[in-house]
């Protein structure tokens, strides 16, 4: 009897520093976008460039063209089509998208069509699922579609209140697609979440404030003189050595079972 396939922690990067900080902490792969305190959009080219040449590590795109739901019109659609097609030209390994209809269906015609534009990329259907009306069906769809994971609070505020409903879905998916937990994971939670739904991959953003280097300042514009968040190497590599630990129980274990 084999082990389980090895866990993967993905960083949830809004920068290039965020991303290197992810890289240097042990993150198995990125998820570059901009502004994550909007729940991500897509970066701009020239950051999915500049990501691509400086990563050594497995690199996927947020193809999101706005905050909101994720009912899109003609055009968003060929922005996004037109942001997936820059990400191959790029040489990057995935990007992450999602479309709904207005009776929270996946829309497939449209989902189809970024599929088929990102060829060999690697394709994530984003935390979009989390707003369907029947996630078995939408996990059916997403499978149909030829994604090869989902990314799932399991329809609630973070991935530990969504823990049953994610168990379930591993279960439903069966090997078919990954099944990855995202939402509210840190070092304090990752081992019970793994535990709790049979998940191997994980999504997380490790961010921490930093303090804006600005010494002037102007009165009355606080809002412009904050810092930014930026994923923390610190906090990554404390998840990435949970995992590690769990993976190491499991080969051990295997091991015996084989053994006996």
């Amino acid at each position: 009897m084999s082990a389980p396939p090895l866990p993967v922690l993905e960083v949830a990067a809004n920068s290039v520093a965020s991303a290197l900080a992810a890289q240097e902490g042990g993150a198995g792969r990125i998820e570059l976008c901009a502004a994550l305190e909007l729940g991500g959009v897509t970066p701009s080219y020239a950051e999915i460039a500049t990501a691509r040449d400086r990563l050594t590590i497995p690199l996927y795109v947020l193809i999101r063209p706005r905050a909101g739901d994720f009912l899109y019109n003609d055009f968003e659609c060929e922005v996004m089509l037109r942001d997936v097609e820059a990400c191959v030209a790029l040489g990057c390994d995935g990007v992450v998208l999602g479309v709904l209809d207005a009776e929270g269906r996946v829309d497939q015609a449209r989902c189809r069509a970024l599929v088929g534009a990102a060829g060999r990329l690697g394709v994530t259907f984003h935390r979009a699922f989390d707003m369907v009306a029947d996630p078995a069906q939408a996990l059916d769809a997403v499978i149909g579609l030829g994604c090869e994971r989902v990314l799932s609070s399991g329809a609630r505020a973070s991935a530990m209140e969504g823990a049953v409903a994610l168990g379930v879905l591993v279960q439903q998916a069966a090997g078919r697609l990954v099944v990855m937990p995202g939402a509210g994971i840190h070092a304090g939670n990752i081992a019970a979440l793994a535990q709790a739904t049979g998940a191997r991959e994980f999504h997380a953003s490790a961010k921490r404030a930093l303090p804006s280097g600005m010494r002037h300042r102007q009165t009355g514009l606080d809002g412009m003189t904050t810092g930014e968040w930026r994923s923390d190497a610190a906090e990554v590599h404390a998840m990435v050595s949970v995992l590690q630990d769990l993976a190491a129980r499991d080969i051990a274990a295997s091991a015996q079972r084989g053994a006996s």
